[in-house]
């Protein structure tokens, strides 16, 4: 297939891209490069430097390539500065969002859109969460992710299209930035690894699913092959606190870990995790890397210097 990456210099693009190049399809990368970074990218992926919210770019680069699939995994990824910046945030993770299903609308391509599970379902949602749950999101963050989703909904319904929704648990892996401002597993892998205390905000109870890259790339394979529209999550259903993910950590480091604690963040959830059973039947779909073995490759992976290139 001809597949358009939006983010595709990314943590998850770039491993996405890498797995889209290797089964044979002709990719091109679309990339403000704001997080995106050009190392990370194979030199069969075609970049082209363009943020989605510049929709006549968007729309030109569209007819000229004319994609089958475009996978957009485009965004303003970070909680604190969407609750710092909402309309910021708004812009990219909705108006792009948009942008992107009128680039594709005008040359008939499937969309997959990047959304997330864990800041979409609410403080009261039933642990894990199933896709019929309503979502209620404690951030403009987890907000615009939704509206976007609403968009992605409408596009299906009024014009007839095919896209898929991938609701995603917390993605972790080699490639994600340790000095960054989102992806504890790097950041304490990193503080851990140079001898310093990891920090944890709130009393460290609060709970997330953990989901490695490779999962992560292998449910948007799955979507694609599928072709099938509609919102799938894809997570372990398993909890896993700060602080045991703190104690997975020392245990990958050979070492004890004592962390420091902050006050609590605003915006962000006690608990956290997604039920992916929907996946698994739809989609064949599941995850194959256990948490403690995918932070041991963290560690190693920045252990070794944090190659721009490394795989998971």
């Amino acid at each position: 297939m001809r597949v358009l990456v939006t983010g595709g210099a990314g943590f998850i693009g770039s491993h996405l891209t890498d797995a889209l190049l290797a089964r044979g399809d002709e990719v091109t990368v679309v990339d403000d490069l704001s997080r995106g970074r050009l190392a990370r990218l194979d030199e069969q992926a075609r970049l082209h430097k363009l943020s989605i919210t510049d929709a006549p770019a968007l729309a030109a680069l569209a007819r000229q390539l004319r994609p089958d699939l475009i996978c957009h995994l485009a965004a303003q990824i970070d909680v604190r500065a969407s609750v710092a910046a909402p309309a910021d945030d708004a812009q990219t993770n909705v108006v792009g969002t948009v942008n992107v299903l009128e680039a594709a609308r005008a040359v008939g391509a499937r969309v997959l859109f990047c959304s997330t599970g864990g800041a979409l379902y609410g403080r009261d949602a039933p642990i894990p969460s199933l896709e019929d749950v309503l979502p209620l999101p404690e951030s403009p963050y987890g907000i615009a992710k939704y509206c976007a989703e609403q968009y992605v909904s409408l596009y299906n319904r009024l014009h007839g299209c095919g896209h898929t929704i991938l609701r995603l648990a917390n993605v972790y892996g080699p490639r994600q930035d340790p000095a960054g401002e989102s992806g504890v597993i790097p950041i304490f892998c990193a503080r851990v690894l140079a001898g310093e205390r990891p920090v944890i905000y709130g009393d460290g109870t609060q709970t997330r699913d953990y989901l490695y890259a490779g999962d992560a790339v292998a449910a948007f394979l799955a979507a694609a092959d599928q072709g099938r529209p509609g919102i799938w999550n894809f997570g372990t259903g398993v909890e896993t606190s700060v602080i045991g993910l703190a104690r997975l950590i020392g245990s990958a480091a050979g070492t004890d870990v004592d962390p420091e604690f902050a006050p609590a963040r605003p915006g962000e959830l006690q608990r956290s995790a997604l039920a992916a059973e929907q996946a698994r039947r739809d989609l064949g779909w599941a995850p194959a890397v256990p948490l403690a073995e995918g932070v041991r490759r963290v560690y190693r992976w920045i252990e070794a210097g944090a190659p721009e290139r490394s795989g998971y």
